[in-house]
């Protein structure tokens, strides 16, 4: 499966997805500069990274969201091209309305960094086949905007149609019902605040749940 990692002006996690998807899938990904207007062809899966882009100048993602390769990944999810946004990303694409709500200043004003418990509350999209239902996982989390925020309806929205990936198990940063992860109305596109990505090498990472995400990525979108 061809992958493609996009680069903004502040990127910090683009290497770090690109190695994940090279140690996984074998293959390394394409880096795509902001400022391209489209996508290799071929791709299967679109990786939003983590990171300051645009220094976080207006709100978190905003500018890159608006960004020219965003047009073309907006389109590659159309078609059903799987789109990760890893923290930053998570912002980047809330801000360009391929995911609904926003991601706010943490509760507590603070940047929080370390390893959090997740619950895994949906087993059932391209991103979390690997992973059971109710299952308890450990992601790295480092993020000073990562408070979810959504209306109530939104929210309710969100739970029934099973929309929430990822729930915090313990207080974190105020998000809106514990949600760290969410998936757009076909499944396709998954924003979450931790990183999976930092969590796939027992010896290096202190453990490999973040593995089980791109070892089903692969699996069952590089069929």
């Amino acid at each position: 499966m061809k992958t493609a990692v996009l680069v903004f002006p502040g990127s910090n996690c683009d290497r770090d997805i690109a190695t994940a998807l090279e140690r996984v899938g074998g293959t390394k990904p394409t880096m795509v500069w902001h400022a391209e207007t489209e996508l290799p062809d071929g791709i299967g899966l679109v990786a939003v990274p983590g990171g300051f882009s645009y220094g976080d100048y207006l709100r978190s993602g905003a500018i890159g969201a608006r960004s020219p390769i965003m047009r073309a990944v907006s389109d590659a999810a159309g078609r059903g091209v799987p789109v990760l946004g890893i923290c930053n990303g998570f912002q980047i694409l809330t801000e360009a309305g391929l995911l609904p709500g926003a991601l706010m200043r943490n509760a507590g004003l603070d940047f929080v960094c370390r390893e959090v418990a997740l619950t895994v509350e949906n087993s059932q999209s391209v991103f979390t086949s690997r992973y059971n239902a109710g299952e308890q996982i450990v992601y790295p989390v480092a993020h000073h905007d990562g408070n979810y925020s959504a209306d109530e309806e939104t929210l309710d929205r969100l739970e029934g149609e099973g929309r929430v990936a990822f729930r915090y198990a313990g207080t974190v940063n105020g998000s809106a019902r514990g949600i760290a992860g969410v998936l757009s109305a076909a499944g396709n596109v998954l924003g979450l605040m931790p990183h999976p990505e930092r969590r796939i090498e027992t010896a290096a990472h202190g453990g490999n749940d973040g593995r089980r995400m791109f070892e089903g990525l692969f699996e069952t979108v590089g069929a």
